[in-house]
C-alpha cells in the first residue's frame, strides 16, 4: 500500500502567478504592474484595514468558532438565516469542507473542462472520478451537454459563473434548465467568486434570487472587497446542508482578523462602489487597447479579461515579452488554454502602462 494516494501522486502542483518582488530581482526592473491574479487594483477598503488593526491586540485568542457576528450580518445582508450562513478560509476552504462532508466512496463529481483550477486540485485529489464536459465554441460552459453527462452516482456538480479563468457566464435560463434535470441526491457548488462584478448583467442567475436545497452558494472577499491576503470566504445553503459543514469544517477558521475585516468590509458600501466603477471602466480600456492591436478578447463579468492569441507558441512568447518590460500577465496554459493569456483590470494608471508594454512588446 502506497504511503502516498496515487491521486496526489498524480497532481500537479498549482502554480501561482508570479510575485512583484521576484520579478523584480530576476530582470532587473523598477516598475512592476502584476495584472495575473485577478487582485483588487485598488487595495482593501479602509474600515477592513482598520479593523484589522484594532483587532491585533487579540489575535492570542482563538476566533469565534461559529463566527456568528460575520455569519449574522451576511445573513442581513443576503435576507437569509444565520443557519444558512458557512464561512471559511477562501470559497476553496469551504470546498474542501464539502468534499469532506459529502462525498461518499464510489460517488463521482462533474464540471466543464478547463474551469477554476482550485476546484480542479481538490476534485483529483479526492481520488473519485471527475467528469469533464467541453466547452461550447464560445468558450462558455455547455450545461446543456453537462446535463446530459450528469450519472447516478454524480454527488457533487462545480458551476462557476462568472467562470475563471475565461470571464464568461451561463444565463438565467440555462441554469434553470440545467437544474430541471439535477436529481435531488446531487450537490450544485455554484462558485459565485465575481459575483458582485456580474451581478448587473440581467441574464446573469444570482443564485439568492431563487434558491434550491441542493445548491450551495459560494462567495469570497478576495475580489470585490480586496481580502485576497487574508482568505476569507462565504456561502449560503439549505440548513441542513450548512448544518452538516459545520461538524466537519476546521474548528477555527477564518481567523480573528479574517472575521474582523470581513465584517467591516461589508459595510463599506463606498469602497465597493469605487471598486465596481473603476473595474467596468478599466475593462472598457483594456478591451479597447486590445482591440486595437487585434485581439478580440472574450466577453467578460469578472475583473479580467481572457484573450485569445493566434496561437500556443505566439502566447508563450508574447507573456514573456511583456514580463520582461514589467508587465505581468497570466498565460492560460496549465488552464488548459495554451493559445490564452488573462489580464486583470488595474488601475488606470497600471491599465496604461500595461498597454504600453503592449505596444513595445508587439512593435
Amino acid at each position: 500500500m502506497p504511503l502516498v494516494p496515487k491521486a496526489v501522486q498524480d497532481l500537479t502542483p498549482y502554480s501561482p502567478g508570479k510575485p512583484i518582488e521576484e520579478v523584480r530581482r530576476e530582470l532587473g526592473l523598477e516598475t512592476v504592474v502584476k495584472l495575473a491574479s485577478n487582485e483588487n487594483a485598488w487595495g482593501a477598503s479602509p474600515l477592513a484595514l482598520a479593523a484589522v488593526r484594532d483587532c491585533l491586540a487579540g489575535v492570542h485568542r482563538y476566533p469565534d468558532m461559529s463566527a456568528r457576528t460575520l455569519r449574522e450580518a451576511l445573513a442581513l445582508r443576503f435576507d437569509v438565516a444565520l443557519e444558512n450562513v458557512v464561512v471559511g478560509s477562501g470559497s476553496e476552504g469551504i470546498m474542501a469542507t464539502i468534499m469532506r462532508t459529502f462525498l461518499c466512496d464510489d460517488d463521482e463529481l462533474l464540471t466543464a473542462a478547463d474551469t477554476f483550477v482550485g476546484f480542479m486540485v481538490l476534485a483529483r485529489a479526492s481520488g473519485r472520478r471527475l467528469a469533464l464536459v467541453r466547452r461550447r465554441p464560445d468558450y462558455r460552459y455547455d450545461l446543456a451537454a453537462m446535463g446530459k453527462a450528469l450519472g447516478e452516482r454524480t454527488k457533487i456538480v462545480y458551476l462557476a459563473n462568472p467562470d475563471n479563468p475565461t470571464g464568461t457566464i451561463f444565463t438565467r435560463a440555462e441554469f434553470d434548465a440545467f437544474m430541471a434535470g439535477v436529481p435531488e441526491h446531487t450537490l450544485v457548488i455554484y462558485d459565485e467568486a465575481y459575483f458582485e462584478f456580474a451581478s448587473g448583467d440581467p441574464h446573469f442567475p444570482d443564485s439568492m434570487s431563487y434558491r434550491y436545497d441542493n445548491v450551495i452558494t459560494l462567495r469570497t472577499f478576495s475580489k470585490a472587497y480586496g481580502l485576497a491576503g487574508l482568505r476569507i470566504g462565504y456561502g449560503f445553503a439549505h440548513a441542513d446542508l450548512v448544518g452538516n459543514l459545520l461538524k466537519v469544517k476546521l474548528p477555527f477558521e477564518p481567523s480573528v482578523p479574517a472575521q474582523a475585516a470581513g465584517l467591516a468590509a461589508l459595510a463599506d458600501r463606498d469602497f465597493l462602489a469605487r471598486t465596481l466603477a473603476g473595474t467596468a471602466a478599466g475593462l472598457e480600456a483594456l478591451r479597447e487597447g486590445l482591440e486595437h492591436h487585434g485581439f478580440e478578447p472574450l466577453p467578460s463579468s469578472a475583473n479580467f479579461l481572457a484573450v485569445p492569441t493566434e496561437g500556443p507558441a505566439f502566447c508563450e512568447d508574447l507573456c514573456r515579452r511583456l514580463l520582461e518590460r514589467g508587465a505581468v500577465v497570466r498565460p492560460l496554459r496549465a488552464f488548459g488554454f495554451p493559445d490564452c493569456f488573462r489580464v486583470t483590470v488595474g488601475t488606470p494608471e497600471e491599465n496604461a502602462f500595461f498597454l504600453e508594454a503592449l505596444d513595445a512588446a508587439l512593435d
